[in-house]
């Protein structure tokens, strides 16, 4: 398999600096020798805080049916159609509530013919989205008609359902309270708007070792261990609530997690925006990693490190956002390329397959005019 596989940024593949430099970190920061006491770490720490999850990026195989799942099955708005900036032959997807809200963005490297990845410690192991509250009988029936087996639980009193996408990703439903007071839904899928999902719940991570973690979401991100359970433990961080909450969960049994497809290439947590952004990227190089420089999205600027479980982190802005090249009204119906591609164009066009929304709609390749 090519290395863009795991990356969509060379900087971010697992031989590249980057990774060299979190590899020295896990043994490094955080350790009771460093002489960071939380005191001295909270005294500098960024006026403003982590707001939440931003965005949840994943690897799958074929655009199509990714399209068919989470726009057409999950009732997810199609937000952008782009490229994979370092890999333009490959689409990168984004779909969402009707707003293109950061905390709702769930994204794909599709990569047709890519090896499955992995389950196992030091990843993600699953991502949940909230629906509102008494609608997990309209989803168990309804996965149920597509031929999707769930299963469904309980956890911090919070219902929920479990399920997998084609190339085998954990996904949960969460009934939340609220969450249809606070947060926009789409409502121009095939879901209806009482039952659609709000954007993200949480995420769980599965990791050998919590402890380095643990510490770096509340002496360093600020995050607050809000409750335990077994061998889990749940963060939350901004304001708390749904689309703010980390779960770790302790699996030293487990093996290691291997990328590819069905796996989470990483999870993105938001900054207010670029003068917060810079805050937090001088905070953590002071006190914890060498994060990356800042990395112009088109809709959003990143900065990336990985956490000591393994699991790569990304700090994103909220703005510009997704109708910084399209009207709010027509966001993901065309293909959008940052302007240092659009002379590629032609030949970028020629190598994607079109693809079709549920309902028929054909996703044009012609910028709206």
């Amino acid at each position: 398999m090519k290395k863009h596989l795991v990356s969509e940024d060379t900087e971010l593949s697992e031989d590249t600096e980057l990774s060299e430099n979190t590899e020295h970190s896990e043994n490094t920061m955080l350790s009771e020798d460093t002489g960071l006491t939380t005191p001295t770490i909270d005294q500098d720490r960024p006026s403003l805080p982590i707001l939440g999850l931003h965005h949840v990026t994943a690897i799958a195989r074929d655009p199509q049916k990714n399209v068919d799942f989470y726009a057409g099955l999950l009732g997810l708005r199609w937000v952008k159609k782009t490229v994979n900036f370092d890999d333009p032959g490959t689409y990168h997807l984004y779909y969402g509530d009707g707003e293109g809200s950061p905390g709702s963005i769930m994204t794909f490297f599709p990569w047709p013919g890519a090896r499955l990845g992995r389950a196992g410690s030091g990843a993600v192991e699953a991502t949940a989205f909230a629906v509102p509250l008494g609608s997990l009988g309209y989803w168990r029936q309804r996965l149920a008609d597509h031929g999707v087996e769930g299963s469904e639980s309980t956890r911090f009193g919070h219902e929920l359902l479990r399920f997998r996408d084609d190339d085998g990703l954990i996904l949960e439903l969460v009934a939340s309270s609220g969450v249809e007071d606070e947060r926009p839904a789409w409502a121009g899928g095939d879901v209806p708007e009482i039952h659609a999902i709000r954007g993200f719940d949480g995420v769980t991570l599965r990791l050998a070792d919590v402890e380095a973690s643990r510490a770096l979401l509340v002496d360093v991100m600020g995050f607050r261990e809000l409750d335990r359970a077994g061998n889990r433990t749940r963060f939350e961080t901004g304001d708390g609530g749904s689309g703010t909450w980390v779960d770790l969960l302790h699996d030293p049994s487990a093996p290691r997690a291997l990328g590819g497809a069905g796996t989470v290439h990483h999870v993105a947590f938001r900054n207010a925006d670029d003068p917060s952004q810079l805050e937090w990227r001088q905070f953590l190089g002071r006190h914890l990693v060498a994060p990356t420089d800042v990395k112009d999205r088109q809709y959003f600027h990143s900065i990336y490190f990985r956490e000591p479980g393994g699991v790569l982190f990304e700090l994103a802005t909220d703005p510009p956002g997704f109708a910084v090249d399209e009207p709010a009204d027509q966001l993901g119906t065309d293909l959008k390329l940052p302007a240092w591609l659009e002379p590629s164009r032609d030949r970028i066009e020629s190598v994607l397959p079109a693809l079709t929304l549920r309902g028929g709609r054909e996703a044009s390749h012609e910028v709206s005019s």
